[in-house]
């Protein structure tokens, strides 16, 4: 068993939200030792098991009967996949003031359809978690790099040994997602144009999002294409990087770039994960760039550290990947690049840029084998220890 860095709380009631296959239910049936049973101080609620479904969805106040007739045995109650039944959110709102001492552990891997359904998120009773495929704090030593952006970290592709193997789980992976979280969910009427939109999403991953341009192509309007990007990142198989500006004015006014939670999810989506990724090759250079990219966004989460990301593009078309903006200190220009050799042709960018921003680092994240500081100020840095500096 891989332990995670996720930090959960220990007594206080909290939402556990993330994608399908980051591995949320394994994590509690270890963390509460729900295995082979739940113990006798803990009741476990799975509402992927359809008779519990139609159970709570029906009386929801069967939940409350239950801990009445036994108010002192539980310690716990975990509910798995609450969005699925969100009238027990209120049921869980009263429990909560009236039994303080027991602790609600609340799954799910759509947090949309309560945000959206105008479900009772126990108005900050229960804090907000997320749990991320593995980061590289949490992957075994034996992952290379190439294995990581070939085949992405969620955890059960890490039982596969054989590569067929990996590629019909993300092959499924992706079918299952369509089916279990869209259309089960009815987060979408049209599901041939989601699926349509799903691929270009990922063919135009970590660019820049020309909405019209997809729209044409999925053959749905501008609106329905950005409500379904809106619907990838409630449901945590993507997110947002603003543009960078010092006016929110301005960077309101620009489009942001969406980036897909796993790479090698985002591989399968856009068809390429029958082939071969070759090292120095385009594709590469762009999973690299995805790769650091969601591992800056899991650790920001799991570290509660609250940075801001933002990319930066000027009208004369000079780029920074990644902006970080720590509270109160300085911000970190950061130029991703998967060589293992960096030239003066990749400090183009960074070293126009890095003195038009002030408060500013400049860092170019590479596979450098080690660290080094050139004249001008840019940090040269090997990926891992890129890392390890930022959320040191």
């Amino acid at each position: 068993m891989i332990r995670r860095i996720c930090n959960l709380p220990k007594q206080n009631s909290f939402f556990l939200f993330g994608a399908r296959g980051t591995g949320k239910t394994t994590l509690l049936q270890e963390l509460y030792n729900l295995l082979p049973a739940p113990q006798n101080d803990t009741l476990l609620i799975d509402l992927l098991d359809p008779d519990q479904e139609d159970l709570f969805s029906r009386s929801p106040n069967k939940l409350k009967e239950q801990i009445q007739a036994e108010p002192d045995r539980y310690q716990r109650v975990i509910i798995d996949e609450v969005q699925k039944v969100p009238k027990l959110l209120d049921v869980v709102h009263g429990l909560i003031e009236r039994h303080r001492s027991i602790q609600f552990v609340l799954t799910g891997s759509s947090a949309r359809k309560l945000k959206h359904g105008g479900a009772n998120l126990l108005g900050g009773r229960a804090f907000s978690l997320s749990l991320f495929p593995f980061t590289h704090r949490e992957l075994p030593s034996s992952a290379s790099l190439a294995e990581i952006l070939s085949w992405g970290t969620l955890p059960k592709i890490f039982d596969y040994t054989d590569v067929d193997d990996k590629r019909r789980y993300l092959r499924t992976y992706c079918q299952t997602y369509l089916k279990q979280e869209v259309q089960l969910e009815q987060l979408v009427r049209d599901i041939v144009s989601f699926r349509e939109f799903l691929e270009f999403a990922a063919q135009v991953n970590g660019e820049i999002i020309n909405y019209r341009n997809i729209a044409e192509k999925s053959g749905v309007d501008d609106k329905t294409v950005a409500r379904y990007f809106e619907i990838l990142a409630d449901t945590m198989i993507g997110f947002f990087i603003e543009p960078f500006h010092e006016s929110v004015r301005v960077r309101q006014a620009q489009k942001p770039k969406f980036y897909l939670f796993d790479c090698g999810v985002q591989r399968f989506l856009s068809h390429q994960g029958e082939v071969i990724l070759r090292e120095g090759s385009s594709e590469f250079g762009k999973l690299f760039e995805q790769w650091i990219i969601c591992e800056c966004v899991r650790l920001n989460s799991y570290l509660e550290r609250d940075f801001k990301f933002y990319y930066l593009r000027t009208k004369d078309g000079a780029e920074i990947d990644l902006i970080v903006v720590k509270p109160g200190r300085k911000k970190i220009l950061i130029e991703i690049k998967s060589t293992s050799r960096v030239t003066t042709e990749h400090l183009t960018h960074i070293s126009a840029l890095k003195d038009a921003i002030s408060h500013e680092e400049a860092w170019v994240i590479s596979n450098e084998s080690a660290a080094r500081r050139l004249d001008n100020g840019v940090y040269i840095l090997p990926w891992k220890e890129a890392l390890e500096r930022l959320f040191s």
